[in-house]
């Protein structure tokens, strides 16, 4: 058996809120270990990310994201320990790029040619540290004229899904290529991918947790799956407002918005019996998901056929609706113990809070930290794996 690989995540204060979390959950979920770190800071302490969408301006706009927690000290890491290196986009490689330990870690990295993707404004520090000179790269459109500058063979990404690599350089336009450029690194670092090609429903509605749709369903989209999402009276191409959730003090979590959600096909007319499994998301979508008729149709074709269904969160609210954990075994969002017991399952204590749990075909977690278990379960009830 291979040795696990070992990436590293170099992270920043306003840090793109999905360009962090979703490569950082979806490698962990893979088997990879992952360590975020950030100059200036320690294990345990927080990276703010932002929120970056466009909203009809002449540019993106901006709000609060989630607090990333680092799990790794910056001052006490060893390149030479590591197998790659991840570079998120957002606002913090402007300042990341001036900060001379930082440009030294990119430049060990490609010196040692180890595989280093950089998505969004990332390369802003790639072209610091002058490791692109020659190499095809692409990246925010933003960021154009600094990469040429730097000698970059300069690719126009068509859209924001576009990335491309050269060498060990893999680079992205923005969050939505993360499903090619996560599999092209997986790949540099010697994965092979089984079991691949299900095809996966996510249930979503407005204000659902923004992590909790976005990881797995960009994780599951990077291991070569056909993933759809829908929503009870919109169409694909509708977006769903997100929620993010998150504990900052106060005796419940906060509140903030979250990015905008496209939706892939419709709902109305779907054939749940062209699916393979199902994904509910958190958030406050479930309480009002759980009052339709037509979702609870939806989710009991899925579970009485024994296909995989995996639900976290507030996502269990729809389960319990529709009459189906009596006699299982499952966890949700604390809060919602009430309802998972009333309906008759047995409760499992998310402790700690990143819990999730396989009883046949249902996996249920508590909450987004919870991911890299929550879709790893799932995968294992799926089929696939990710090799070395």
């Amino acid at each position: 058996m291979a040795a696990q690989r070992r990436v590293l995540l170099l992270c920043g204060d306003y840090m793109e809120d999905y360009e962090a979390m979703v490569p950082f959950q979806a490698l962990l979920a893979y088997g990879i270990s992952v360590n975020a770190v950030c100059p200036g800071k320690k294990a345990g302490d927080v990276c703010r990310t932002a929120i970056h969408q466009f909203s009809g301006n002449q540019t993106y706009s901006e709000s609060r994201g989630h607090n990333f927690v680092l799990n790794a000290t910056f001052d006490e890491i060893d390149a030479t320990k590591y197998d790659g290196l991840i570079i998120p986009g957002g606002r913090a490689p402007e300042y990341l790029a001036m900060n001379e330990s930082v440009v030294e870690l990119v430049k060990k990295f490609s010196d040692s040619r180890k595989p280093v993707a950089s998505i969004c404004h990332g390369q802003l520090i790639l072209a610091a540290a002058g490791v692109v000179k020659g190499l095809k790269c692409t990246a925010f459109p933003a960021v154009k004229p600094v990469l040429i500058a730097a000698g970059a063979h300069w690719v126009e990404p068509e859209t924001g899904a576009f990335c491309t690599s050269d060498g060990n350089l893999i680079t992205g336009a923005t969050y939505d290529s993360h499903p090619e450029y996560i599999r092209l690194f997986i790949k540099a670092l010697g994965a092979n991918i089984s079991g691949s090609g299900k095809r996966i429903l996510f249930l979503c509605g407005d204000y659902m947790e923004d992590y909790e749709v976005m990881v797995p369903f960009q994780s599951l989209q990077a291991l070569e799956c056909h993933v759809d999402a829908v929503c009870p009276k919109k169409s694909a191409g509708d977006k769903c407002p997100t929620a993010v959730h998150d504990f900052e003090g106060d005796q419940t979590y906060s509140e903030k918005p979250g990015h905008d959600f496209a939706l892939t096909a419709n709902f109305e007319g779907l054939n749940a019996s062209t699916y393979d499994a199902l994904v509910i998301p958190g958030g406050r979508a479930p309480e009002y998901l759980a009052l339709d008729e037509s979702v609870i149709q939806l989710v009991k074709e899925f579970m009485e056929s024994g296909k995989p269904v995996a639900s976290i969160c507030h996502g269990q609210q729809i389960l319990s609706a529709a009459g189906l954990l009596k006699g299982k075994k499952c966890t949700a969002y604390p809060a919602v113990k009430l309802n998972v017991v009333l309906s008759g399952a047995t409760w499992l204590e998310p402790e700690p809070i990143d819990r999730c749990f396989t009883d046949g075909n249902l996996v249920t977690g508590a909450a987004w930290p919870g991911h890299p278990e929550f879709i790893s379960q799932f995968m294992a009830l799926l089929g696939i794996s990710v090799s070395f």
